[in-house]
């Protein structure tokens, strides 16, 4: 039995976080074959490679490799290529009205939940979790939302690529999906919109000294993972509360802690990947420059020597240092977008509809990297005793 490819079995799909603690307790840091990779499981040394771009690259080129230029983006440069982008981006975030588009979204969740709570049950990935994430992200970046019938499969597919380590057979077609998504993304700066993060990058870019490839593939960057970061984070928040008893009362009492929480007990991202540059010591063993490194993130933010009983949902959790949303140069740019429009679901959710509950067990998609929901049926009215059927 193979640790990692033992990952993906259905059973251990549904909390991988048991196994997690079998690899760190057998050796919290190993070299895996298939993956030709060295893999990380504790926290302190997760953090130590996220915080340091000088020994442990997300840049493979500095490591030798040739990579697609559909693969160049603010996620995958270092500095100081990676700065200007990083700060254009970040600028662009700066100048949004925020409060307005917050205070829009409030709206549309109130009424999309009223709506769904006149249902017997409904499936609250594709009916919530995903529609509202890419409305949340394309109003964000000011430009309208693309079909979910087109858009959703190719986001899958980006993210199916993402275990193309274990998978090699899923790289290619991600690849093309990228390409896809990055070539959308630039008919936005061909005629950008008057409003939103777009017309910020268009009426800069020329000034940035960022080129045009990256540009592109930055913007597709940010649309796919605000879209999948928000959706996914929001489906294992949901199934978490209503899944374990008294969360969701629990949720109303401690709003300012609560969805740090959730993302430290079931985070989207449960692993990242660098490439060591330089001979590095860590962890008890010597990486080589050009050795991959794998941090399984999900297992560090479930580290006893990190967390006090780390299999406990504790909403109340304070401080909580997870990295949930990495750490470092590459910590993800639109983590507090995403922590927002989680806090407002669900505070809506504890609120306007406290008898909300599953329905059936929720159903996880076959992915290692980027952990989610494929379907979770909910109801939200209150438990009658009566049988509801999907």
């Amino acid at each position: 039995m193979d640790p990692i490819l033992d990952l993906a079995r259905p059973s251990i799909l549904r909390n991988p976080y048991p196994a997690y603690d079998r690899m760190r307790e057998t050796g919290p840091v190993f070299w895996h074959e298939l993956l030709g990779s060295w893999v990380l499981t504790r926290h302190a040394d997760c953090l130590a490679v996220l915080t340091d771009s000088n020994r442990f690259a997300s840049d493979w080129r500095r490591a030798g490799e040739d990579i697609p230029a559909p693969l160049l983006s603010v996620q995958t440069l270092d500095p100081p290529e990676h700065t200007a982008i990083r700060h254009l981006l970040l600028d662009g975030f700066r100048a949004q009205d925020r409060r307005a588009l917050h205070d829009d979204l409030e709206g549309q969740i109130a009424d999309l939940l009223a709506e769904l709570a006149g249902r017997p049950s409904f499936d609250l990935v594709g009916e919530l979790a995903e529609p509202i994430a890419l409305r949340f992200v394309t109003a964000f970046l000011g430009v309208p939302a693309p079909e979910l019938d087109w858009f959703v499969p190719m986001s899958r597919t980006v993210v199916d690529g993402m275990d193309a380590g274990l998978w090699p057979e899923k790289h290619e077609p991600a690849v093309a999906a990228r390409a896809q998504l990055a070539e959308y993304a630039g008919g936005w700066l061909a005629d950008p919109p008057k409003d939103g993060l777009i017309a910020y990058v268009a009426e800069h870019a020329a000034d940035s000294g960022v080129a045009e490839t990256v540009l592109r593939n930055s913007l597709r960057a940010v649309l796919h993972a605000g879209y999948e970061s928000a959706s996914r984070l929001l489906g294992n928040a949901a199934a978490a509360l209503l899944t374990t008893p008294g969360a969701l009362d629990a949720f109303r009492a401690t709003p300012a802690t609560a969805v740090d929480e959730l993302i430290r007990y079931d985070a989207p991202v449960q692993a990242d990947a660098r490439v060591c540059v330089t001979d590095t010591e860590l962890g008890g063993v010597t990486m080589k420059a050009g050795d991959p490194v794998t941090l399984f993130l999900g297992a560090a933010n479930h580290d006893p020597l990190r967390f006090d009983h780390p299999t406990e949902l504790r909403l109340d959790r304070a401080p909580n240092p997870h990295l949930g949303f990495g750490r470092g140069a590459h910590a993800c740019l639109g983590a507090s977008m995403a922590i927002r429009l989680t806090g407002s679901v669900l505070g809506t959710l504890a609120t306007d509809h406290p008898g909300a509950r599953a329905v059936a067990e929720p159903e996880h998609r076959r992915n290692l990297t980027l952990r989610g929901l494929d379907r979770f049926e909910v109801c939200l009215r209150p438990d009658t005793g009566e049988e509801v059927r999907p």
